[in-house]
């Protein structure tokens, strides 16, 4: 069991078969359970929404960090959205970043906020560059330049699209 407190999250908002199965499974052998358990997401499609659920169905305390008023418009569906909704129904407490609209630098910025609020990273992850400013490479960049431990969960070989 990792002995950090606050444990935040980033990740692929698309993730190949396995992934899930994969990263849910390590926070289930890993995090502690109940109150012990704070995790950090900005709660988009994809590995954000995952941890969420996990934080929650574990009996821990959700906090969401979101880039801008309006976020919700960016996410992919309408089951994303809903979920989003109920997460941030469901968090302990939520933090808008003061951004008009959702873009690569309210993203980035979303990430840096999620990494200064967590001891620990997980990153659902491909070890590619990220495809915009703000995506999963610079989150775990910035997560290592502020001395922050960073899980990686990805299975070798598998390629998202």
């Amino acid at each position: 069991m990792l002995t950090a407190r606050r444990f935040g999250v980033t990740g692929h908002r698309m993730l190949p078969p396995g992934i899930a199965e994969r990263a849910v499974e390590h926070w289930r052998r890993v995090l502690p359970t109940g109150a012990g358990l704070l995790g950090v997401s900005s709660l988009a499609d994809g590995a954000d929404q995952l941890f969420a659920e996990h934080v929650l169905a574990a009996g821990g305390v959700l906090e969401a960090v979101l880039p801008c008023a309006g976020y919700a418009g960016s996410l992919a569906s309408d089951g994303s959205r809903a979920r989003l909704d109920a997460f941030v129904r469901a968090a302990a407490s939520v933090v808008t970043l003061p951004f008009d609209r959702p873009g690569d630098e309210a993203y980035l910025a979303a990430g840096k906020a999620l990494v200064d609020r967590c001891d620990h990273l997980f990153a659902v992850w491909d070890g590619l560059p990220a495809r915009g400013l703000g995506g999963t490479a610079d989150v775990v960049a910035y997560a290592r330049s502020r001395g922050r431990p960073v899980t990686v969960l990805w299975v070798d070989g598998v390629i998202r699209s």
